[in-house]
């Protein structure tokens, strides 16, 4: 097993304080969103064999049969098909979904074909791969998830009094649910800018009221009330209005698979994803959106935002989803238990939330001499022990036990 050193991204968005608190680092006062833990080229860990600190992702590209194991190789190529962070958001994120695999297949192709460049402003698609997510809270985390029920979206636009919004609301109690969301949504994305802009100045005067009164929708409204004086006048405002809200506590979780609208608010999380950057925006941002190819991917489907919490297997708690690039699983390890035995065909990483938590070959000798030499440097050895933010590679076929006082969150491959 292998200690990572991972890369902490300062996006503007992210929050100041929460990943240092949870390092137990100080502050920069610059923002720090997301920590990166894998293999992606654009931010990849690194581990040191001995030899020095070298990429993860040169680590697997060199043995990928050893490194990700036979089945993963197989089933993904020679690469590690997920990634997993730390994320801070201190201010809300854009409004966005994700291809599936045929969408950005053929995306990609296509402005490959017609030579976008791949770092252009106006490229949607950065590869060829989908990107469905999971979110878990670590902290209370705010976020957008799905379409509401047209009647319920007709409902919360109505209780704001705005003129300018009752095309909408008609359009919402009048027209059947996919061709209601799919109307509004161009409508609003497609308006133009001036004409937009002013509704939405109209929306954010008139939401402060019921947002703070108590009543079936105040919690939404706050949310869309911060999000309407963050991005004046920007039309995603309406948009993240037809969307459902919704306050995840701590070991909750959501799923964002492909053509689901999303965007996340506040909160710290763990997330763990597919290796890719494809997002197509609707808005909350000043980053291109690109209207006829987003309404190209988006699933027009209303529904509850689908709140997971995960199923005890044997000790270990799993957040189940329908992917087969991930698999996200936690431990809350007690002191004084058994030693936890964890063993895959694939690869994994481990990260720790809370505590402490020991991770042990399987058969070694765990005495406080070994523990504390093993400790002692980053690379891979008997034993690491890890603390809050500090997380580790394990190779396909490593058998390993865990245990200690404190939280794991394991990140493997459904192979």
């Amino acid at each position: 097993m292998d200690r990572l050193a991972n890369t902490v991204r300062p996006y503007a968005w992210g929050s100041t304080t929460a990943i240092p608190e949870l390092l137990g680092t100080a502050p920069t006062g610059e923002p720090q969103a997301e920590m990166w833990m894998g293999a992606h080229p654009g931010a990849p860990s690194r581990i040191d064999r001995g030899t020095g600190p070298v990429s993860l992702a040169e680590v697997i590209d060199a043995a990928p049969g050893t490194e990700l194991g036979a089945d993963t190789v197989r089933a993904f190529g020679p690469r590690l098909p997920f990634l997993l962070k730390l994320l801070a958001a201190g201010s809300p994120l854009s409004l966005q979904v994700h291809p599936d695999l045929a969408q950005a297949q053929e995306g990609f192709a296509d402005e490959e074909r017609r030579g976008v460049p791949i770092d252009a402003a106006h490229r949607n698609y950065k590869d060829a791969n989908h990107k469905p997510e999971l979110i878990v809270a670590l902290t209370p985390f705010d976020g957008l998830c799905g379409f509401r029920h047209p009647a319920q979206a007709a409902d919360l636009l109505e209780g704001l009094g705005v003129d300018d919004l009752k095309p909408y609301i008609d359009i919402l109690r009048a027209t059947p649910e996919e061709d209601a969301l799919r109307e509004v949504l161009t409508a609003v994305l497609s308006a133009e800018h001036h004409a937009i802009a002013g509704t939405v100045e109209r929306v954010a005067v008139a939401i402060d009221q019921p947002a703070a009164k108590a009543g079936p929708h105040a919690d939404a409204y706050a949310a869309y009330a911060g999000l309407a004086h963050h991005y004046p006048g920007d039309p995603g405002v309406l948009a993240a209005m037809l969307l459902n809200h919704v306050r995840l506590q701590p070991g909750e979780a959501m799923f964002l698979g492909a053509g689901i609208p999303h965007a996340y608010l506040s909160g710290l999380g763990v997330e763990l994803m597919a290796n890719s950057d494809n997002v197509l925006r609707c808005g909350l941002t000043p980053k291109h959106v690109d209207v006829p190819e987003l309404l190209r991917v988006v699933r027009f489907e209303a529904g509850d935002a689908g709140v997971l919490r995960p199923e005890d297997v044997n000790g270990e708690e799993v957040y189940e989803t329908p992917i087969d690039e991930f698999r996200l699983s936690r431990f809350a390890l007690a002191p004084g238990a058994a030693p936890h035995p964890l063993a895959s065909r694939t690869p994994q990483i481990l990260l720790c939330t809370a505590g402490t938590v020991q991770l042990r070959e399987a058969g070694a000798e765990a005495d406080a001499e070994a523990g504390a030499e093993a400790d002692a440097g980053s690379g891979s050895g008997a034993g690491l022990t890890l603390a809050p933010g500090e997380s580790a590679f394990v190779p396909a076929g490593e058998r390993i036990t865990l245990a200690g006082d404190g939280t794991l969150f394991r990140a493997t491959v459904v192979a």
